[in-house]
């Protein structure tokens, strides 16, 4: 079933729980802090319907059935350039960028799928839940999204000597099912319909079994939760003078697990240690690429406010204008050589699925977060001071201050004061805003912190090929070979 954007609004109208500054929600779908994004998901369900869209949006699984292309599990090198087409598509459409949509999260489910045998050597219990879901997500299109984080509380304390429920954990089982205690933080739960949620990064030392070592499929309509939102930036100044905070806050949510029922066919893992560790060193495996993809759009969005910004005074033809451009044009492009050479160089993944090669495509992630600071101050630079000092959009309207800003802000026939305005105004928002820090800390930290994403690329780059390199140079002994591995 390929939904509709209004069957999806009427699947997020169940009753929830949810709080926004202070305020019950009652509506989801028609609060202003949500609305804009519910829209967004709404549009992307729409496009697999519409005659322009609908080739780039929809595929045909191994039954045969129409599904979306982001939920398809990839088999083919021209599987994951479908989806990378996808996702172009949808930020083309929106004019933004959105990242927890569902074609992000996803992949985690297939690192699970791929992981089967290793996890029925754990624990055969639960691995036989896996599939369903998988095939239940991609029949259904369901709005699946992730949950990692914990409040965790004080790091230098086990959590079983603290309040235990820091960490989300097993309080006790049941015929039904497990039940769970404590709270995740979940990107776009709010408004979407379930998430596949696992432990956080965890030192489990020597322990084999633990309370805290559960995943499951988390059913957002389930009694005894609770959703408290973070404050959204939507409604802080108009869409003329914010146009992304506005269009594009995918809203943050504290999701409260009180002594929640999950039943047993969600549940993917549980108390075994050893899957929870697998899972955690596998699980960005499909989904660091179409993360690393939003960092491509929003390098080409840094480039494009840049060289707007420096066409519009005339300073593009200075050399030290064009060095600065170089440098975000290398950015972008670096970002994009990661992402085409991780798919020209896929890999076959555990279960025969066509995996993003994973050392290029950690690589790029690693390099696209650690250097997006920098480069957001370098466009910063090129756009110069008028953006943290430019006047809203009423000003330029008010008929006692319109005159003034249009001769002020007008620079030739090319750029006068409306779209000159308009530019400033994106330029800010991109780089300035709350919404611009909030992007840069979820792109620095939504998939992993820095030390855990340098983790995946020492794991996953071939240390031997490049020590085989030398030793033959050098011609090394034999008995170098092999001696100490990394």
């Amino acid at each position: 079933m390929l939904r509709t954007g209004e069957q999806y609004r009427d699947s997020i109208r169940d009753g929830r729980r949810i709080w926004i500054d202070g305020e019950r929600v009652n509506d989801v779908t028609e609060h202003p802090a949500f609305k804009p994004m519910i829209d967004v998901r709404s549009r992307i369900y729409d496009m697999q319907h519409e005659a322009a869209t609908r080739a780039t949006m929809v595929t045909r699984d191994r039954d045969g059935d129409e599904v979306p292309v982001g939920l398809a599990l990839p088999w083919t090198q021209d599987d994951l350039r479908a989806k990378r087409r996808a996702v172009d598509a949808v930020l083309d459409d929106v004019g933004g960028v959105v990242s927890r949509v569902g074609d992000e999260t996803i992949g985690e489910m297939w690192s699970l799928h791929d992981g089967l045998d290793v996890l029925k050597g754990i624990d055969a219990h639960y691995a036989d839940n896996i599939e369903p879901h998988i095939q239940r997500i991609l029949k259904q299109d369901v709005f699946h999204v992730s949950a990692n984080t914990d409040p965790k509380g004080d790091r230098s304390k086990r959590p079983q000597d603290q309040d235990p429920d820091m960490l989300l954990h097993v309080v006790r089982e049941t015929d039904a099912g497990i039940v769970v205690r404590g709270a995740k933080y979940e990107t776009a739960a709010a408004y979407a319909n379930q998430a596949f949620v696992k432990p956080t990064i965890a030192n489990w030392g020597d322990a084999k079994l633990s309370e805290y070592a559960v995943g499951f499929i988390s059913d957002f309509s389930a009694p005894n939760m609770r959703f408290i939102c973070r404050s959204g930036f939507a409604g802080r100044g108009s869409v003329e003078d914010y146009p992304l905070s506005n269009r594009f806050d995918e809203v943050d949510t504290l999701v409260i697990y009180d002594d929640v029922l999950v039943p047993w066919e969600n549940v993917l893992f549980n108390q075994h240690t050893a899957a929870a560790g697998f899972i955690r060193n596998t699980l960005h495996r499909y989904a660091a690429f179409p993360f690393l993809q939003r960092l491509e759009r929003y390098a080409d969005m840094l480039v494009g406010a840049a060289l707007l910004n420096v066409r519009q005074t005339g300073l593009e033809k200075q050399q030290a204008v064009q060095e600065k451009l170089t440098q975000l044009a290398c950015y972008r492009e670096t970002i994009n050589a990661h992402l085409t050479a991780s798919i020209s160089e896929a890999q076959t993944s555990p279960s025969g699925l066509c995996m993003h090669n994973q050392s290029l495509v950690y690589a790029g992630r690693m390099f696209g977060c650690a250097q997006l600071p920098q480069m957001m101050h370098l466009a910063r630079e090129l756009c110069g001071g008028q953006i943290c000092v430019t006047p809203s959009a009423a000003a330029f309207e008010d008929p006692e201050t319109a005159d003034w800003l249009k001769k002020y802000y007008s620079v030739n026939a090319n750029w006068q004061a409306a779209d000159r305005r308009r530019l400033l105004a994106f330029a800010r928002d991109l780089l300035n805003s709350d919404y611009a820090g909030h992007r840069l800390t979820f792109h620095l930290f939504a998939q992993s912190p820095p030390y855990a994403q340098s983790g995946a690329v020492y794991r996953n780059f071939d240390w031997e090929n490049s020590a085989a390199i030398v030793e033959k140079a050098a011609r090394l002994s034999p008995a170098i070979h092999g001696a100490q591995g990394v």
